[in-house]
């Protein structure tokens, strides 16, 4: 299928995150698959509003929604802190619309903590999160635990089983989209074309 559109969001605004370190590597692995567009939104540039109050910028918000309305799958990426999502993360989905730009789409969901168990926590509620405005929340998510021993201080990951599994959150969509999306749209375009001409 031509004009796969992906979006990544990053959770995280610190500089030198770790959650951008693993986004590099699924960014890396989107860049393997041919034709496929990716823009991947950094939320510190947006200057997102809290719900209720006016943006800053109307123009820039509107450019995010309409970024994510277009994509055809979105992966986002969120540090853990205390056991939840970072609060950009939930002010970007937030800012996504009543109904969701994010409706109706495959996420694929990576996450990163310091601790032994991982971002077990916070992946479970961004699935909660997504599941409840309408996205479709990928089966596996991909959680990183001890995320400031995977990678070093130049951002390269150290450990090569866990680089794999880290980009697994980028070929998972892309899988979803060609297994289940694509088919379903292809359908839906020679349905269109049948009943155009009939």
């Amino acid at each position: 299928m031509k004009n796969i559109k992906i979006v990544t969001i990053c959770g995280s605004v610190r500089p030198g995150n770790y959650t951008s370190m693993a986004l590099k590597l699924a960014l890396d692995e989107f860049s393997k698959v041919p034709g496929l567009e990716v823009t991947d939104i950094r939320l510190e540039s947006l200057d997102l509003p809290l719900p209720g109050m006016p943006p800053k910028s109307p123009a820039a918000i509107e450019r995010f929604q309409q970024t994510v309305e277009a994509a055809t799958g979105v992966l986002l990426a969120s540090p853990e802190y205390h056991g939840g999502i970072s609060s950009p993360m939930k002010l970007a989905i937030d800012n996504l619309g009543f109904p969701s730009m994010l409706a109706g789409k495959p996420v694929s969901l990576l996450g990163g903590a310091a601790g032994v168990i991982g971002a077990i926590k916070s992946t479970e509620q961004l699935r909660a999160i997504c599941a409840h405005i309408g996205a479709v929340p990928l089966p596996l998510a991909v959680s990183i635990a001890r995320v400031q021993q995977v990678f070093d201080a130049n951002g390269q990951c150290q450990d090569v089983k866990t680089e794999e599994y880290i980009r697994r959150s980028a070929s998972n969509l892309i899988d979803y989209i060609n297994d289940a999306v694509c088919p379903k749209i292809s359908l839906e375009a020679i349905l269109r074309d049948q009943t155009a001409a009939s």
